[in-house]
């Protein structure tokens, strides 16, 4: 049976008067939609219904308030029970002294694990039908391992959750509840979704580490029905060996590694994520132009691939925009001036982290402020030649041993077009299609929503693309959804 729950009481409504408005629910409704056409885990959107109704927002928490259209997304999944859900039966919290709600009511924690484990894990009811202990145990070890699979299908794709608490985490391994997220342009592992989140805590490459620390709390929350060393010895065993194999598995694939398995990826995929970091390289175009990289040494096409794979590096205007200071000078110079003489204070207020990374800025921006764009491009497009070679000779070693060649090369190209999205939602098309909504122009939520079910190559060619013509960007120019993000999209924010 299948569970539907509107979203008139949704936990990302910021007056605590139970409405949503129509901003948050076509980004919801859209992602949830375009993930499940990703192949990520994930919860889906029924309908989204607008009223009349208005609430006032405070989106920026910058006094600059605005009424806003109410409106209800239809959720559905099999059940929308989360971690957070096993939660209301904690003790006091030795910081906040909070407990609760049902404290010491063990056996409302044993009614509600027996019925998940019941009525969605039903292989393991059966299983150990005759052992409590055991039937819990292995239901955990199945929550961990969805759970590492699905934050490594996020990694893969370049998602980033805004919100990954406890009460965001599905019992069943999957996406839920799309408040601030992201997926990634410019190629940063320290990028944050969330404006709000100002510690980076849920920074994209801190996300499987989230998601562990979350299973943690899963596991605390199960006592006494499943001890306590069970658990986090499940968690240890389990949780880093499913992410990294199917990670690996996963950009294996992207790279279209298809017929051997070298520990030696490990390096070669690390290497690639440094290299996209290095040249500011969009996530998802650059995976999708390395289906087109010519594996032959000599070939023609090699100068015309570099020079593609250059145009989606990140110029200098993109990384004077990325990396602009964050802090007015006089404050960071305040701050700099209390970390000196009250060390204490500067510690409690919690901006250590903050301060860094405005520091990191600076110096960024400096190095910039000298930095001519012909040298920019030298200097990625030495980046990329060592990656690219490195990148050739292990796509050498793949094709040792084959027999055909020519075979090998158009499964090569299948499985990645198979694995490397053409089209994700990104912020500025989710934005655009919001702006015309807010205007009673639905046509381009429609026509994006379109776009998302077919979010891989299509084969057939341009005919049969889902993006038939090209979207107005904000600057006025027509621009497709497949190309690099405008400038503007970088100053979107989302809380």
């Amino acid at each position: 049976m299948t569970s539907m729950r509107a979203a008139l009481f949704n936990p990302e409504v910021r007056q605590a008067d139970g409405r949503k408005v129509l901003r948050s629910s076509i980004r919801e409704f859209l992602c949830s939609e375009a993930m499940f056409h990703l192949g990520v885990p994930t919860t889906r959107a029924g309908a989204c219904v607008t009223s009349e109704s208005t609430v006032v927002r405070d989106v920026f928490y910058d006094g600059n308030p605005k009424y806003e259209q109410c409106t209800v997304v239809l959720r559905i999944a099999s059940t929308f029970i989360r971690f957070g859900s096993f939660e209301i039966f904690k003790s006091a919290d030795e910081h906040t002294g909070r407990a609760g709600p049902s404290v010491g009511r063990n056996d409302i924690r044993v009614q509600l694990l027996d019925y998940v484990i019941s009525s969605f894990y039903p292989e393991i009811q059966a299983a150990h039908a005759s052992d409590c202990v055991q039937r819990n145990a292995a239901f955990f070890r199945e929550v961990t391992r969805r759970t590492a699979w699905m934050v490594a299908e996020w990694q893969c794709v370049g998602f980033c959750h805004g919100v990954l608490n406890t009460d965001n985490m599905s019992i069943l391994g999957l996406t839920i509840d799309y408040g601030p997220f992201g997926f990634l342009d410019r190629y940063d592992p320290d990028h944050v979704c969330n404006a709000s989140d100002n510690t980076g805590r849920y920074a994209y490459s801190k996300q499987p580490e989230v998601c562990k620390w979350n299973l943690q709390k899963l596991a605390e929350a199960l006592q006494p029905e499943l001890p306590l060393e069970l658990g986090e010895a499940i968690l240890a065993e389990e949780f880093d060996a499913e992410f990294q194999r199917h990670y690996m598995q996963k950009m294996r694939r992207k790279l279209g590694l298809v017929q051997l398995e070298l520990e030696e990826d490990r390096a070669l995929v690390s290497k690639l994520l440094e290299t996209m970091h290095l040249t500011g390289a969009d996530f998802t175009n650059t995976f999708f132009l390395l289906s087109s990289f010519p594996v032959e040494l000599e070939s023609p096409g090699l100068a015309e691939f570099l020079a593609r794979l250059m145009e989606q590096c990140a110029s200098l205007e993109e990384l004077r925009l990325a990396f602009r200071p964050q802090m007015d000078p006089r404050q960071l110079s305040m701050m700099l001036m209390l970390a000196q003489s009250n060390p204490q204070l500067f510690a409690l207020m919690g901006t250590r982290a903050g301060i860094a990374r405005e520091l990191e800025r600076v110096e960024q921006q400096s190095r910039l402020e000298q930095l001519s764009m012909a040298e920019l491009q030298s200097r990625n497009q030495g980046h990329w030649a060592e990656w690219l070679q490195a990148y050739r000779a292990r796509l050498d070693k793949d094709l040792e041993g084959t027999g055909d060649a020519a075979a090998w090369q158009a499964e090569r190209v299948r499985v990645m077009h198979a694995n490397n999205p053409k089209y994700v939602l990104r912020n500025y098309i989710a934005q655009n299609a919001i702006e015309a909504a807010e205007r009673g122009d639905f046509s381009e939520v429609r026509r994006v929503l379109k776009l998302l079910e077919n979010p891989y190559h299509c084969e057939a060619g341009a005919a049969t693309d889902p993006e038939a013509t090209e979207a107005d960007g904000a600057d006025g120019r027509q621009r497709s959804y497949s190309s690099k993000p405008p400038l503007w999209a970088a100053e979107l924010c989302v809380t």
